[in-house]
């Protein structure tokens, strides 16, 4: 039985589908990562997950399905959500409280007994790196401490879910890798099923199976490195000056759909057996064009190559998967 299990899940407001007939499962164990673009559905989505919103289906008592640990979270919903633990884009803290009653306030609010409450909070707080300013105020805590403490705040009633809405947006690299680490931690040592939306790549490929979404729907889902194999032999990599003249001579060629910027070089998505042709071409059209090539060659696809074509709308949708 999945930890989270979502079928045929719809969202409207007025005229805008904001989630459109979802359905994805989590197992215990495992990260399971949103991808998408703003506006795609994944914050709804969540919203939906935890029992925030209703679906617009339970309204005319259709098949739309939301399971949290096999407790039916539309018709049980206080016996689901007690098994989840839900970290928002834009997480409320009480500023003028310290990071000890912050944490006491939602363990009691979550109905944990006062002789459970303290442990469970000194445990969490040592877990999440916190527990040496237990006596900060919340208001005096940096970013990505404010994020360490939303985590902790989720995950003070033990829960077996965890939601997580873009939950390092706005913080620096060094604290995304802490907070990751954490979550890898926790998902080793309490098997407890993640479900994650962000929209950076890196942290994508550290999920075990992601889900891309566009309009409301999950386009395609699936093991990174499978995803990753969907562009496989039509990915080049260019190198050179200058890079808008590289980018205008590439796009001319009838064999590249698209050139993007990577950093100091471009992506070239071909299609399908034609890259040594694009690799010829621009090995001879690059310098006559006065152009410099440096570098010109076929790489591993990745997660962002996926996204873009993806978002580009050039690529089927694939069936998918509500059980593994």
């Amino acid at each position: 039985m999945p930890h989270i299990l979502a079928s045929h899940i719809s969202k409207s407001f007025g005229a805008t589908q904001a989630v459109d007939d979802i359905s994805f499962c989590v197992e215990a164990g495992e990260i399971y990562g949103l991808i998408g673009p703003d506006g795609a559905g994944k914050t709804t989505t969540m919203r939906l997950l935890c029992g925030a919103l209703l679906p617009d289906q339970i309204k005319h008592a259709s098949n739309a399905v939301i399971q949290i640990v096999g407790v039916d979270l539309l018709k049980n919903t206080d016996s689901a959500r007690s098994q989840l633990g839900y970290l928002p884009q834009r997480y409320s803290m009480y500023e003028e409280l310290t990071v000890m009653e912050n944490l006491r306030f939602f363990a009691e609010v979550r109905g944990l007994p006062a002789q459970s409450w303290q442990p469970r909070c000194l445990e969490i707080l040592e877990f999440v790196g916190l527990a040496g300013f237990i006596d900060r105020r919340a208001g005096q805590l940096s970013g990505g401490m404010r994020q360490k403490l939303g985590l902790a705040a989720a995950l003070v009633h033990s829960p077996k879910v965890l939601m997580l809405d873009e939950p390092t947006t706005g913080v620096d690299p060094v604290t995304r890798q802490d907070f990751w680490q954490l979550i890898i931690r926790l998902v080793a040592d309490e098997g407890v099923a993640v479900l994650v939306s962000t929209p950076y790549m890196d942290e994508a490929g550290r999920c075990g199976r992601v889900g891309f979404m566009r309009d409301g729907k999950i386009l395609v889902e699936g093991i990174p490195d499978e995803l990753r194999s969907l562009l496989n032999g039509r990915i080049l990599e260019v190198h050179g000056e200058p890079l808008p003249l590289l980018r205008e001579l590439a796009r001319a060629d009838e064999n590249v759909e698209d050139a993007q910027m990577f950093g100091d070089r471009l992506h070239l998505r071909v299609h399908p057996g034609s890259a040594q042709a694009v690799i010829d071409h621009l090995e001879a059209r690059i310098p006559a064009q006065g152009g410099k090539l440096t570098l010109l060659r076929s790489i591993t696809p990745q997660l962002e190559d996926v996204f873009i074509d993806l978002l580009e709308g050039k690529r089927d949708k694939v069936p998918q998967q509500t059980e593994r």
